[in-house]
């Protein structure tokens, strides 16, 4: 921890920052004058540390991701590097399943104010972990796919990592914890599988394009 924020200065962030995520916990998204109320600081102060609701939000968020941001692989084979990030993720992001959900109804909710030209001066909520984690997780694969298939498979990972899968498996479909790994695990697996197999195949000439057969 840097000089500057060690003592009373760093207590009191971190008191702002565990009280915000207890809220959030809670499936509440608070403002950051919430947090200061329900911490017992004044606004002025936790103002200074979280000049917004987003500030506050990501900082939360980044704090429930944990280690997830640090995450690392000594494999070079591209699936099972996916399989380790997975491992590593989506438990994390169970586990903090409420302030996840509590972040993205801030960032839907942010979305309508644009849209109806209410958001005013507040700034924007900014979502975009997984994109590196994910590009990291195939890097492997970037002396073999052309950049626009990396950033397509990556694309794509997109939708199976995150909150958005526990809301569709879990919360749609009522899935169990391990049923939920058990298909995102699959669905990731799967689409790395059919984009090496599809470089393959163009790279020795194959058509991958489903073709009208005559009779």
């Amino acid at each position: 921890m840097p000089a500057a924020e060690k003592g009373p200065r760093a207590r009191t962030r971190r008191l702002m920052l565990e009280t915000a995520t207890r809220l959030m916990q809670a499936g509440v998204t608070p403002s950051v004058s919430e947090v200061a109320e329900a911490a017992e600081v004044s606004r002025a102060t936790a103002y200074r540390y979280f000049p917004s609701q987003a500030a506050l939000v990501q900082a939360v968020v980044d704090e429930g991701l944990g280690p997830i941001l640090t995450w690392k692989s000594a494999s070079t084979d591209p699936e099972r590097r996916v399989a380790e990030l997975f491992a590593t993720a989506m438990p994390r992001i169970e586990a903090f399943e409420a302030t996840f959900k509590a972040a993205l109804k801030l960032s839907l909710d942010q979305w309508a104010q644009r849209q109806a030209g209410t958001l005013g001066t507040e700034p924007a909520f900014k979502r975009g972990h997984r994109v590196d984690l994910l590009k990291d997780a195939i890097a492997p694969l970037k002396g073999q796919l052309k950049p626009r298939q990396f950033k397509r498979l990556a694309q794509a990972l997109s939708m199976m990592f995150g909150v958005e899968v526990l809301i569709v498996l879990k919360d749609i479909w009522g899935l169990e914890s391990r049923d939920m790994m058990s298909v995102a695990d699959w669905a990731a697996g799967a689409l790395v599988r059919a984009a090496i197999a599809e470089s393959e195949a163009k790279a020795g000439g194959v058509s991958t394009s489903p073709k009208t057969e005559m009779s």
